[in-house]
């Protein structure tokens, strides 16, 4: 009993530690690094969704940028055509790319492994095009731009943003939407992987015939995994329009996909924790790689080589690492004296 009563404590302080750090932190850094730590929880959002879908139930995806694309124009557009603020667009971008998510699980039932990969892939190749085709919605090649288009519906536009009485510069208060919702996608997740969908996830993941044996229904839960990563990623793209104030094709390439898989990997495939330090790693990695060398090819070769060695010596990722560390405090916990 009093093992249980200090593991729950122990859960408390580290939630506890969490928040304070996301409430704190911007006045320990300067308005441009929170900017930099706001992208950084763009991608720490479509890395959990993509970790939902990859990690939990093991289909591969290479489309996450042009899910991320879906939730962008849906803010943009609904700003610049509807003059919607832009801060109430999240969750119709959200539920926008989670549909898109839906329909593209239910073709993927036929597909698994390098196969499925490749159709994804093939979604987010073919983005940019549609992106340029229905250039009377998207702007086309021009793309989106919030600041000349509505003016007076861009959060923070004004050089500061009052929030409950508190006044902060633009790049804190971006900091803080992404983190808060970053924050709150997190938790979801965690109740989610969890419950019995986690578990219908994961049982899917490690054997499809055992459970289908064990009741689990394939189809119904890969397209719902399918559709509530589209959600996150959606989100994601809203946020990144939001920060950008403008959006185009150049937006939303197929590097954007694999960044994404990259956050996921380095933060570890099945594990949630660990998805920060795989979205700092993704956000900040190409800036130390410059720093090193200027010479034309060198930032790529670190950038690479860096990925590699985490790979080799972290095969588990970051999250492989923090269960480690915790193992020995959580067996002593969670064990029968």
């Amino acid at each position: 009993m009093i093992r249980k009563a200090l593991g729950i404590g122990l859960w408390l302080v580290t939630i506890a530690a969490a928040l304070a750090l996301y409430a704190f932190l911007p006045r320990l850094m300067s308005d441009f690094h929170s900017r930099d730590l706001a992208h950084a929880g763009v991608l720490f959002i479509a890395i959990v969704g993509l970790n939902l879908l990859t990690g939990y139930t093991g289909q591969i995806s290479l489309g996450h940028g042009a899910l991320m694309a879906i939730g962008g124009y849906t803010t943009a557009a609904l700003v610049v055509h509807e003059h919607w603020r832009d801060v109430w667009t999240i969750p119709l971008a959200g539920v926008a790319a989670g549909i898109v998510g839906f329909l593209i699980g239910i073709p993927a039932l036929r597909l698994s492994g390098l196969y499925l990969a490749l159709a994804t892939f093939a979604f987010a190749v073919a983005m940019p095009s549609l992106i340029k085709k229905f250039s009377g919605l998207t702007g086309g090649t021009q793309g989106l731009r919030f600041l000349e288009s509505a003016p007076l519906q861009v959060t923070g536009l004004k050089g500061t943003v009052t929030v409950f009485g508190q006044s902060m510069t633009q790049n804190h208060f971006l900091y803080y939407l992404t983190w808060g919702i970053g924050l709150v996608g997190f938790a979801v997740a965690w109740l989610v992987v969890r419950g019995g969908f986690g578990r219908a996830f994961r049982a899917l993941r490690d054997s499809e015939v055992a459970a289908v044996s064990a009741g689990v229904a394939p189809a119904a839960n890969k397209t719902l995994a399918f559709a509530l990563s589209g959600v996150y990623a959606g989100v994601a793209g809203s946020l990144f329009a939001i920060q950008e104030t403008i959006v185009n094709p150049l937006s939303f390439t197929v590097l954007l996909s694999i960044l994404i898989v990259v956050g996921a990997v380095v933060g570890g495939l099945g594990s949630l924790p660990g998805l920060v330090l795989g979205a700092l790693f993704v956000q900040y990695l190409p800036s130390f790689a410059g720093h090193i060398s200027a010479r034309q090819g060198v930032p790529d070769f670190v950038y690479g080589a860096a990925i590699i060695a985490v790979i080799i010596l972290l095969p588990g990722g970051a999250g492989g690492v923090l269960r480690r560390l915790a193992r020995p405090l959580t067996s002593w916990l969670y064990t029968r004296p």
